[in-house]
Formats: structure tokens, sequence, C-alpha cells
């Protein structure tokens, strides 16, 4: 058993049991949810072994992939979300090969748009309807990584797309 510190009402339970909580909560969003910050905040716990601090992280990626809906807003927060940790991570113990490569490729199929048209989309963005406004947002929140990110993609043309994307950030809404 881990120490005996407490993380909000969650105990110190040992890996394994917040895994089978996990594993039990099926389809109870809230009760996935505290499972998700637990498991997150673990993974940022510096006073734990590297090798242990991934398991959580790993655990909160499946967990948040489990936990979301299918519409716009719950899948661009899923991916916000899954980005930031592996970013997190990836600054945390160095990448594995090609990890920087994989997540910014993530963020750009689940954009769907390139720099250009969302800046274009973001013109007098005030003036749009509100779907336009949402899926703004939900652009500029899938691509908050790449600040972090930037730092570890070689250069090329996706860390050139990293960086045009910073540039649109400013601008969306």
């Amino acid at each position: 058993m881990e120490e005996t510190a407490s993380t909000g009402r969650w105990p110190r339970n040992s890996f394994e049991e917040v895994r089978e909580r996990a594993d039990r909560a099926g389809g109870d969003v809230q009760e996935m949810e505290q499972i998700r910050v637990v498991a997150l905040s673990r993974a940022e716990d510096v006073r734990l072994p590297a090798g242990l601090r991934k398991q959580w992280a790993k655990l909160s990626l499946q967990i948040n992939a489990r936990m979301h809906g299918d519409g716009p807003w719950d899948q661009a927060r899923m991916a916000a979300q899954n980005f930031w940790l592996r970013t997190r991570m990836i600054e945390e113990f160095g990448p594995d090969p090609d990890d920087a490569e994989a997540i910014a490729s993530g963020i750009v199929s689940a954009v769907m748009l390139t720099p250009e048209q969302a800046r274009d989309l973001s013109v007098r963005w005030q003036d749009q309807p509100m779907e336009q406004i949402g899926y703004l947002r939900r652009v500029k929140n899938v691509t908050a990584p790449f600040e972090r990110l930037q730092h570890h993609l070689r250069p090329g043309p996706l860390h050139e797309l990293a960086l045009a994307w910073l540039s649109v950030r400013q601008v969306l809404p």
C-alpha cells in the first residue's frame, strides 16, 4: 500500500485498487472523473517512483478515453486532456522515440483544419453563430499542448505546423 496521505476524499489506495475501482465504475461518469483526477494527481506526484508515475498516467489516459461521450465538446475535452497529459509526461520523463511527433500528429488530426483555415474562421469571431465560436474554442483547447510540445519536436514540417498553430491560437476565442 502506498503512503497514507489523502487526495481529496480519496485515501492513498494502491494502483491496483484504483484500477479495479475504475473497472467497476462502468459508465458512471462522475465516478470515472474522480478516478481520472486521482490517477492524474498520482502521475504528477514527484514523490513517487518514475515507473509508478507512468503507470498512473497511462491509467488516467485509459479512463479519459472511456468516460467521454461522442459529442463535440466531450471529444474535444478528451483530446485536450489526453494531449496535455502526454505532453507533461514527455516533459517529466523525456520522450520515448517519436512521442512528441505522435502527439503533434494527433492534435493536427483532431483539429481537422489548417492554421490558415482557423485564422480565416476567427476573423470577427464575435459576430459568428455560437456553434462556430464553440468550434473555434474547441480548436484552441485541443491545440494548447503545442505551447510545451514545440520544444520537443524535431525541425521540419510538423514543428513548423506547431508554430503556425501557436500563432493562430492568439486570435481564436
